[in-house]
């Protein structure tokens, strides 16, 4: 058995309250996940995982594993407890403990802190976990700890505030800055500590629209712009893309996010930057020498000089992809191919992997996600066809007024996507 591969085709893994759908491998040489939505491969080695946890959960039951670093990974849908635990934790190499939780419904008990979780317990068993990490925010006050939470988009509901009281004591503002201290030592809160990497002044974005003051930090990304300011940890940066404005005088940068940006009611999944090609930029890297060579394998000098949208793009890709992370690299479109989708004009670029349309909406496909692709003849014009991309889920996006040339043909061919003619010829 220790050699074997159980593969799971219809597991959830829970993050910040969104149920991710995707594909669980479990080995003796770790977990595999693979996201249903993302198409991103996760990996965790087996010498990384200190405990592994077997729980009842809203969807079956739950395999929870702790690892060295003290994040926390949990996969929900599994189906028989007795089975597919001993078959996990055989296959994982992991002894799994089997956690018997708290079903009284009382909202007293005590509070224990371990790794990054907040562990509320009631008597000796556990009644609800509370990853840190997902904490955006806390404060404290009369006898309670106040605790703000991140938003994820793909949540259907959200947690946004807990509250903790804690009765006052002899010992109470102790313990009290006690709780809030083991809060922020784990809490997932940017601050804008220390000196930036780099700084841009006053750089043209199409989404969100305007033009923002660039900080560039070590683990994430600020705007400051006239009437909104964002942090973007880079965590949440999926892919990047450098491509090329139809007007062949500007070049597009491209920031795919997951979870997205927030803007009052609006998310906005892609940040997209404008630069102009002809313009060149000189910056002084506020890295130590060291830290270049050990931290970004030399790929960044601590003087970069050249034109401003391959220096923003090289510094981007060092900082944002370091972890060998093959989904996280920088794809660079072809000549762009000016449609129309729905009322809005844009661009659409075919890339190594996908499609990106800009801008408005910025949409990115992935050849994986395809199930075919139709040349449907256009409207009123034998000049001009629509191209149809429909999902495997189902979704269908259509960019209308295209101009007929073999190039669509050809590249659909050499990417293997299944190819529908709906009147269209040549």
């Amino acid at each position: 058995m220790a050699g074997d591969v159980l593969e799971y085709p219809d597991i959830a893994q829970e993050v910040k309250g969104a149920m991710n759908g995707g594909r669980l491998k479990l080995s003796s040489q770790g977990v595999l996940f693979k996201n249903n939505k993302t198409g991103i491969v996760e990996q965790i080695r087996a010498e990384d995982i200190e405990v592994g946890k077997w729980l009842r959960a809203a969807r079956g039951y739950e395999l929870k594993l702790f690892m060295k670093n003290g994040t926390v990974f949990k996969y929900d849908g599994f189906k028989d407890t007795s089975r597919s635990s001993r078959l996990s934790e055989e296959a994982v190499q992991v002894e799994l403990e089997d956690v018997e939780l708290s079903i009284k419904g009382w909202n007293w008990g005590s509070a224990q802190f371990n790794g990054s979780e907040l562990d509320f317990r009631i008597g000796s068993r556990s009644a609800f976990n509370v990853p840190l990490g997902n904490v955006s925010h806390t404060t404290t006050g009369k006898n309670e700890v106040i605790l703000e939470f991140h938003q994820n988009d793909d949540a259907e509901v959200s947690l946004m505030e807990m509250r903790f009281y804690i009765p006052p004591s002899e010992n109470s503002d102790t313990s009290l800055e006690t709780f809030h201290q083991n809060v922020m030592a784990k809490a997932d809160i940017i601050q804008a500590t220390g000196d930036a990497i780099t700084s841009l002044d006053q750089i043209p974005c199409l989404t969100p629209r305007g033009r923002y003051d660039i900080k560039i930090f070590p683990t994430f990304l600020q705007l400051h712009g006239k009437t909104f300011d964002y942090k973007i940890p880079y965590t949440t940066v999926l892919r990047l893309f450098l491509l090329p404005h139809k007007d062949q005088r500007q070049m597009l940068f491209v920031v795919s996010l997951d979870p997205p940006i927030v803007q009052g009611q609006t998310r906005y999944h892609f940040l997209i930057m404008s630069f102009s090609k002809e313009e060149t930029i000189s910056l002084d890297l506020n890295i130590a020498e060291e830290d270049l060579e050990q931290k970004y394998d030399g790929k960044l000098q601590k003087e970069m000089v050249g034109p401003i949208f391959e220096i923003v793009s090289r510094l981007m890709k060092a900082l944002v992809a370091r972890k060998d992370n093959s989904s996280r690299v920088i794809q660079r479109g072809h000549q762009a191919i000016t449609c129309s989708y729905k009322s809005n004009s844009g661009y659409l670029y075919p890339l190594e992997r996908g499609f990106m349309y800009v801008h408005k909406p910025p949409i990115h496909v992935r050849f994986d996600e395809v199930a075919c692709v139709n040349f449907a003849r256009g409207t009123g014009s034998t000049r001009y066809f629509d191209f149809e991309i429909e999902r495997k889920n189902g979704d269908v996006f259509v960019f209308s007024s295209i101009e007929k040339c073999q190039f669509w043909r050809r590249f659909t061919q050499q990417k293997t996507l299944r190819q529908n003619f709906d009147g269209v010829v040549g």
